[in-house]
């Protein structure tokens, strides 16, 4: 005959999914991704704005300058958003993709018109996208579920 197996005490917490990470992994992230992206979106706007002509020093002054920027508002969006109301929250994202998806076009020269639609539409985009998850994911006080 079968038996069911016993539950470990942290998931019989009814509403709370188990954390498998430790604290080092979550500090390992939390550090670790904000500076991943920005180098990446660094050097993608340097590449963008050298043109494939040849790396100087104030293209690659450029690319960490970008990384750092994008990095440090990465954290300061993550850090911050979550404490707001899920409307706010998503306009963070909003905010903060489309001035990114904007800033990186219009290192390819396009005009300031075609940049700003561009990160509208992007930012439109990431706003719909992530109020459905906010929205979704909370009860009518703004709490986390599960």
């Amino acid at each position: 005959m079968a038996h069911a197996a016993p539950a470990s005490p942290r998931m019989t917490v009814p509403g709370r999914r188990p954390d498998v990470f430790g604290p080092r992994v979550h500090l390992a992230v939390k550090v670790g991704l904000p500076l991943v992206l920005g180098l990446t979106y660094g050097y993608w706007a340097a590449a963008i704005r050298r043109d494939a002509g040849p790396i100087t020093g104030w293209n690659v002054l450029f690319g960490f300058v970008t990384a750092f920027v994008f990095a440090v508002v990465f954290a300061a969006v993550c850090a911050l958003a979550p404490l707001l109301p899920r409307e706010l929250h998503a306009l963070c994202w909003f905010v903060f993709a489309g001035g990114a998806a904007g800033f990186l076009y219009s290192q390819s020269g396009a005009s300031v018109l075609s940049s700003s639609g561009l990160g509208l539409v992007v930012g439109a985009g990431v706003l719909v996208m992530v109020f459905y998850r906010y929205y979704t994911h909370e009860d009518a006080q703004g709490r986390r579920i599960g």
